[in-house]
């Protein structure tokens, strides 16, 4: 295992603002603390230079207030167009992180379908918080809102609002056929070689020892951290009990949109439920 910090940068592909004057985004690999190296993307948001068109760097300037830490769900990575969009309406709000999980795009390692991907996510979190934020909300979808969940429980205190879109309650549901589908991805030798090759993602082999912590009980764990349940009444995926357990557990901390006629994930979350997403974020983190 690496002693480095979470947020150690590996190797950068884009210099930082401060050397080269640019505004633009950051593209770094980060290290994760079992040596995974992370794909990442920091963009300083556009707020950041509609109010302060002056400012010489997105450090030195106030709107460096708020960030996202986007997680997305799995077969996703930080190039896909999906991820790109949600990333684009969030920067209206604040600067926004990107990340590749483990085994998925130009990241290292090999996909846990959300154990070890709270390691990816703590290093992205670790990293937004060195540009200066103030505040950090994650937001995740599907496997990653389990992942943001979990993260908020593991590491209180590191993030100031969390938000989590089509995400499950328990593990091991199979209650639906796209949840049959993915476990046989993910459970069968010939799943995970379809997974590599046509889904461009690599899945590990092993099963969870221990499982993991269910984000039922994660959101127990997340007061007075607030939170947001987002779930589309059309989900092929996780039926409405999924939500509903998610924000019985989370109490008065914790705030329901089920969104009529919405699917699941990224895909689904139209560019006005970001946008509200984001407007949400900005008044809960304080």
């Amino acid at each position: 295992m690496s002693n480095r910090p979470a947020g150690h940068a590996a190797r950068s592909t884009v210099r930082p603002n401060r050397e080269t004057g640019r505004r633009g985004p950051i593209r770094t690999f980060l290290r994760t603390p079992d040596g995974i190296a992370v794909d990442s993307v920091y963009d300083p948001g556009a707020a950041v230079y509609e109010a302060f068109p002056h400012a010489p760097e997105a450090s030195s300037s106030p709107s460096r207030d708020l960030v996202f830490v986007v997680a997305h769900g799995f077969t996703g990575d930080v190039d896909r167009p999906h991820v790109r969009r949600v990333a684009g309406v969030l920067r209206g709000h604040g600067a926004v992180v990107t990340f590749s999980f483990r085994g998925h795009g130009r990241s290292g390692g090999r996909s846990t379908v959300g154990d070890k991907e709270v390691l990816d996510l703590a290093a992205a979190v670790e990293w937004a918080r060195g540009f200066g934020h103030a505040r950090v909300v994650t937001v995740g979808f599907s496997m990653g809102g389990s992942v943001v969940l979990r993260h908020a429980a593991l590491h209180p205190g590191t993030v100031d609002a969390v938000v989590a879109v089509s995400a499950p309650a328990r593990w091991y549901y199979r209650g639906t056929a796209p949840m049959r589908r993915l476990h046989w991805l993910v459970t069968r030798p010939e799943g995970r070689l379809v997974g590599r090759y046509g889904l461009r993602t690599r899945i590990h082999h092993r099963d969870w020892d221990p499982v993991p912590l269910a984000p039922v009980d994660a959101v127990s764990r997340l007061a007075p951290t607030p939170l947001l349940v987002v779930h589309g009444d059309r989900d092929g995926y996780f039926p409405l009990d999924h939500p509903r357990m998610l924000a019985e557990a989370a109490g008065d901390h914790g705030e329901l949109w089920v969104e009529p006629g919405m699917g699941h994930a990224e895909h689904a979350a139209d560019d006005a439920l970001v946008a509200r997403i984001g407007d949400w974020a900005a008044s809960a983190a304080g």
